[in-house]
């Protein structure tokens, strides 16, 4: 028999209902509300307590403690908000309220078990309930790779973690996925297994025309200069198969052997100003453009964690590489569902560390448009998304409103706050006054890929990513300590 630790009271709807507590419950916890269909359940979502004697009506602290030396118990009352999730079945919203005076009891752990604990072919564990340590957490691995993923924090509140868990559950499962590493921080773990350490460089062979406008700042409705920029990138097309050169070097010939053409003036400015931007381009792109680099696609590693090695790019050079990527891998696999002739015979998931940086709010980035494309339509062709960040606010909210699943860690900041609830309609307000009280490690998990809300404790991934904090003192110790040995081996002793 459950315990009973309360009583509906007041005005209550299908969705809510409050109750006056006999047995306080913690935040978060589960708990079964009596109703005419069955019991529902229910998450306590807000608790608070009080004193009839004690109210806010008081201004003499001389009443306190003599309401305090009585010491009556039975004055001080605790009332909840309770969240209803469901019958227990299916979570089925009830199509009625509770009525005044329903027993809310404690949810069992077989209750919770059966609607968290799922255990199928596409379910992986990812932690336990945080008020009931004792039941596991699994999500939906389909749901969350086809309806895309948002994993949110400030720094240091345990996103490395969350996505080496995430990662390593999806590979040992049979998945690829792509981790776009800004800060190095996966390239020496073992997730799911040995991971496959992708350089971060892209051969231009391998890029669309458009592509190569874009980056070398080829505008597009400068229409003279487009025209003899496609003639030079099809000769390259050409060349490059038979002559020995880079792709760029092949257009730049091209060009240069117009510039001795009998052309007008004027075209011949316009094909000067073309080798000039791709003169730019490869002093700007130095290091990133890489003409022997395979095409990124024979370079991924099916069924293991493919990390791109971003730590030693800046963010011009990584949202190349990024973009590019994001490109490729949405071509072959619509290739692939649909004529079945792509390079990629499986789905992959793609993991974009840094969101904000990559696809922001405020201004355009060659990755942003391509993180929005599989975003709306990668779901159609077995491409997932997983958009990491730290500053919700500054990650472009359309392609945080189609992560239909989220795992949000410790928020403090009001503003994100706001922006990570705007992208989620099951991100309650009660749920968001939570997101400051958690620890490190805690998120609410919510979205398509578990049946129900969740708070969670994250489990801790053994081999841990480089993107905790350094220990600054103990580096500036070891400092010290080699300091001092090499100044003794300077000291002449006499003999």
């Amino acid at each position: 028999m459950a315990e009973v630790i309360g009583y509906i009271i007041g005005e209550a709807t299908p969705f809510e209902a409050t109750f006056l507590s006999i047995k306080p419950p913690k935040l978060g916890q589960y708990v079964l509300v009596e109703h005419e269909e069955g019991d529902v359940l229910g998450m306590v979502q807000a608790l608070i307590s009080g004193s009839v004697s004690l109210s806010m009506d008081i201004h003499d602290p001389r009443v306190v403690e003599r309401v305090k030396k009585l010491g009556d118990a039975r004055d001080i009352y605790v009332k909840g908000k309770v969240k209803v999730l469901g019958d227990i079945e299916n979570l089925n919203m009830p199509r009625s309220p509770p009525q005044p005076g329903a027993e809310v009891k404690v949810a069992s752990t077989e209750v919770l078990v059966k609607v968290f604990s799922h255990e199928g072919a596409s379910s992986v564990k990812i932690g336990n309930l945080i008020s009931h340590p004792e039941v596991p957490v699994h999500v939906d691995v389909n749901c969350m790779v086809t309806r895309h993923l948002a994993i949110l924090a400030m720094t240091g509140a345990g996103k490395s973690n969350a996505v080496a868990v995430i990662v390593d559950r999806v590979v040992r499962l049979g998945g690829t996925v792509v981790i776009f590493d800004m800060h190095s921080e996966y390239v020496k773990s073992r997730l799911g297994g040995p991971i496959n350490v992708l350089k971060a460089v892209v051969n231009p062979s391998f890029m669309t025309a458009s592509e190569l406008m874009q980056l070398m700042r080829v505008e597009a409705h400068y229409h003279v200069q487009e025209r003899y920029f496609r003639k030079a990138y099809k000769e390259a097309l050409k060349r490059a198969s038979m002559e020995p050169g880079s792709f760029v070097e092949h257009m730049e010939k091209y060009l240069e052997s117009l510039e001795d053409a009998k052309l007008p003036s004027r075209e011949r400015s316009v094909i000067a100003s073309i080798i000039n931007k791709m003169e730019a381009f490869k002093d700007r792109y130095e290091g990133v453009i890489d003409s022997t680099a395979e095409d990124v696609i024979s370079r991924l590693k099916p069924r293991a964690a493919n990390v791109v090695d971003l730590g030693h790019v800046d963010e011009e050079a990584a949202d190349v590489i990024v973009s590019h990527t994001l490109r490729r891998v949405l071509s072959e696999r619509k290739k692939q569902v649909l004529e079945g002739k792509g390079r990629l015979k499986q789905p992959l998931f793609m993991v974009l560390e840094e969101a904000h940086i990559l696809a922001p709010a405020y201004r355009e980035t060659l990755s942003k448009y391509w993180v929005s494309r599989i975003a709306r339509e990668g779901r159609k062709f077995g491409v997932g998304l997983c958009l990491v960040s730290q500053r919700p606010k500054a990650l472009d909210p359309d392609a945080l409103s189609q992560a239909n699943n989220m795992i949000v860690l410790r928020i403090v900041e009001p503003t994100d706050q706001r922006h990570v609830q705007q992208a989620s309609e099951a991100l309650s307000d009660d749920l968001i006054a939570q997101l400051p009280s958690l620890n490190v490690g805690e998120a609410v998990v919510l979205g398509m890929m578990v049946k129900a809300p969740a708070l969670v404790k994250i489990d801790l991934y053994p081999s841990k990513p480089v993107g905790g904090d350094i220990n600054v003192v103990e580096e500036w110790s070891r400092k010290l300590e080699e300091d001092l040995e090499e100044f003794k081996g300077l000291i002449e002793y006499p003999s």
